[in-house]
């Protein structure tokens, strides 16, 4: 565990200026999903945070291909259906979604978390920028880029928890 944390720590110390959603902000989501399955939670509240991942991950390509000038007709849209595509077909292969008594409203637990959390996470980031934007590009507080996205998963978890409970 010791290892774990001081990895945690250093990764942090060594992160780099960012031109999308931080990678604090994508640190946080991918170990809340290793919280979420260390703890035995729900898969509800696993997808929120898988979806909040997947969604940062296509900000970040989006945005590392703007950087570096590719565009194409339908990049946006291409790169959003192949990183869900690889996501839930690998989720789909090793029999993780699908199983029959793992529902809730007549759905899968982890796809119904996956995309609460995805559209959850790209609300918060679109928020964001929103409100980045009418403040002349600047942030009203430190860390909002992460709060802002984040803090919507944290908050459905809570829900999803007592509801899951």
């Amino acid at each position: 565990m010791q290892k774990q944390v001081n990895f945690m720590v250093l990764t942090l110390l060594l992160v780099t200026p960012v031109y999308a959603v931080c990678p604090l902000c994508t640190f946080a989501v991918g170990a809340g999903i290793g919280l979420t399955q260390w703890l035995g939670i729900d898969d509800t509240i696993t997808g929120l945070w898988v979806g909040g991942l997947v969604v940062s991950m296509i900000i970040w390509t989006i945005c590392w291909l703007n950087k570096r000038n590719v565009h194409f007709l339908g990049r946006k849209i291409l790169i959003t259906l192949l990183y869900f595509t690889f996501i839930l077909g690998s989720l789909y292969y090793k029999d993780v979604i699908g199983h029959p008594l793992n529902k809730l409203w007549g759905m899968d637990r982890l796809l119904l978390g996956i995309v609460v959390g995805s559209i959850t996470f790209f609300v918060g980031h679109l928020t964001y920028e929103y409100v980045k934007k009418n403040n002349n590009g600047c942030a009203y507080f430190p860390l909002q880029k992460v709060i802002m996205p984040v803090m919507p998963l944290v908050l459905l978890s809570i829900f999803f928890y007592f509801l899951t409970k």
